[in-house]
């Protein structure tokens, strides 16, 4: 504050005393007196950039502190965030090991499946191996065998064995049913079950009413068949038709009708003969002699 009116007292003394100085001080104090006022601009200006400055550093204070603010309540929150991962981590690591627990229980209800599988299909690889053990290679090439929980099922279409769109055995069908007959005979106290099936087609001749009369008479000119030709004890034997009514597939096309129109030939084992074949059944693993011709029934 001196240095703002210091000229002020300078250049009113001077003013005084302009009657008792020379011309030489008077030019000196005139001097003097510019270099103060030019010092005093300088002052000024220096004071409103700190001024300036004053009040830039009190902004930037208020949005530190406003920062400091918003950071202190999100630390909050996290906190609270932290306590809930932490109490749910607890319950967490619970149900974690529930469901390793069930992982577990699975894969070994998964185990126990297949090995129960394994040991189905063993048994009716045993029972394909034992009834078919009469027959070489290229004869079971023309027999369709499945397997279904211990039931043989022997599929022939009609073809093979019927003059079309009648019950009469053809004269080619000899050399298939002696195939099977050597099976039957092999394994003389097995069931023996004979069971026509027809597509959609109607039929109406004199002799033949439907589909129903077509498949049982099928049926039983195969069991006559197997009865007078082969030998094979009609005691064991039952005819059957099921007509239309039993397709595995559908009858949209010929091919699916083809597939329909078939003779299925079933040889079931008794309770006994049946647990004599669980104990001729692997434990682990497939007979390594199975016959190609073997599909498993689905």
């Amino acid at each position: 504050m001196n240095k703002i009116f210091l000229p002020l007292f300078i250049l009113t003394a001077g003013l005084s005393l302009t009657g008792c100085v020379s011309q030489k001080q008077f030019d000196s104090l005139k001097t003097n007196y510019s270099q103060l006022q030019a010092e005093h601009q300088d002052n000024l200006l220096q004071l409103r950039e700190c001024n300036t400055r004053s009040t830039g550093l009190e902004e930037r204070l208020k949005e530190a502190q406003d920062h400091n603010k918003e950071l202190r309540a999100s630390l909050a929150d996290m906190q609270i965030l932290l306590n809930k991962s932490l109490a749910q981590s607890s319950q967490g690591n619970v149900n974690i090991s529930k469901l390793v627990d069930e992982i577990n229980a699975s894969n070994r209800f998964i185990q126990h499946l297949v090995q129960e599988k394994n040991k189905s299909d063993s048994l009716n690889l045993v029972m394909v191996n034992n009834l078919t053990r009469s027959l070489t290679r290229e004869e079971m090439s023309d027999l369709d065998i499945k397997v279904l929980k211990g039931v043989v099922y022997i599929s022939l279409a009609d073809n093979m064995l019927y003059k079309s769109g009648s019950y009469e055995i053809s004269n080619k069908a000899g050399e298939i049913l002696a195939k099977i007959a050597k099976i039957i005979l092999d394994y003389n106290e097995y069931d023996v079950l004979v069971e026509g099936n027809t597509d959609t087609v109607p039929i109406s001749r004199p002799n033949i009413r439907n589909n129903w009369d077509l498949s049982a008479l099928r049926a039983s000119s195969v069991v006559q068949a197997l009865q007078n030709d082969y030998g094979i004890d009609p005691k064991r034997l039952t005819a059957a038709g099921r007509g239309e009514y039993n397709p595995i597939t559908d009858n949209e096309t010929s091919e699916g009708k083809a597939r329909n129109r078939r003779t299925q030939i079933i040889i079931t084992p008794k309770l006994d003969q049946f647990m004599d074949l669980i104990e001729q059944a692997p434990e682990s693993s497939l007979e390594t002699n199975a016959n190609e011709n073997y599909q498993p029934a689905e």
